[in-house]
């Protein structure tokens, strides 16, 4: 007769999924970290801006060129933040330099991590610890709520704990906080309890955390009609100058605003009313 216990053992084991392979990172470049179950699920082709159409942006685009190429070289290099204004290039950045690090012959991967899968990051660290390959993690719009306690797991990542952060990992997050927290959330917990600096200063010190700050800020109208003519030369679109400028700066002020995103979507409008495939 089998022994309960080992039927419950066995019963358990069935039900307990398989331990994660790691996949063939020879396939592709770029890969989407899912959970439950935990995968790497690769991407054949990532949506991105080539690197010399990111206008306005030049000295956060060198930076993050420079820390990237001495990763990809096998050197030292830092974790890093952008944050700032909405729609001026911080998610399309990542991705650019990405692209140009594969075109300098360099074999980076770049795997793209969301904000809710950061308890899960410990996991991932220990699937990519002992590959060969070199891996820039990529989390957007990263930021925390009141409540959030994800911050805690972000930790892996910048400090590794007691293990380390992998030589072969680098994160680059996204962010339109600089401190990665409400402002309403800082002086509430600094206006109360028993220590008010200590209370915050646990969430408010992971930004401190990153190497590298990048800040990206509003553009002026100048720099968003260059955004524009990059476009159109890009995809060779010719329109009168005159005729485009005048539809640019009525797309923004119906818009409200300027940025990279705002005029990235006057060019589909514009690309598309005239028959334009890109």
């Amino acid at each position: 007769m089998i022994d309960p216990l080992d039927r419950i053992a066995e019963a358990l084991e069935r039900l307990a999924p398989a331990p994660l392979a790691a996949p063939d990172f020879s396939a592709t470049h770029a890969f989407v970290w899912q959970t439950g179950p935990d995968a790497l699920v690769p991407v054949a082709e990532v949506n991105r801006v080539p690197l010399e159409l990111l206008v306005g942006i030049r000295r956060a685009r060198a930076t993050l060129l420079a820390n990237t190429r001495q990763f990809a070289n096998g050197y030292p290099a830092n974790n890093a933040l952008l944050w700032g204004a909405r729609g001026m290039g911080k998610s399309s950045l990542v991705k650019a330099v990405h692209a140009q690090i594969l075109e300098d012959g360099q074999n980076l991967k770049i795997v793209e991590l969301q904000r809710e899968d950061l308890p899960s990051v410990g996991r991932l660290l220990a699937l990519l610890r002992d590959v060969p390959e070199r891996f820039v993690l990529y989390c957007d719009d990263l930021s925390f709520s009141h409540d959030d306690q994800h911050y805690k797991s972000l930790k892996a990542v910048l400090d590794g704990g007691i293990e380390g952060r992998p030589e072969n990992v680098l994160l680059y997050a996204t962010s339109n906080r600089r401190h990665l927290m409400p402002r309403d959330m800082i002086e509430n917990e600094q206006s109360s309890g028993i220590n008010p600096g200590e209370a915050v200063e646990e969430k408010v010190s992971l930004s401190d955390r990153f190497g590298l700050w990048l800040g990206f800020h509003p553009c002026d109208q100048d720099t968003y009609l260059a955004m524009i003519d990059g476009y159109c030369e890009n995809a060779g679109l010719k329109i009168d100058p005159a005729q485009l400028r005048a539809e640019a700066i009525e797309w923004q002020a119906t818009r409200g605003s300027r940025s990279g995103r705002v005029a990235w979507q006057f060019f589909c409008d514009l690309a598309g009313r005239h028959n334009h495939s890109f």
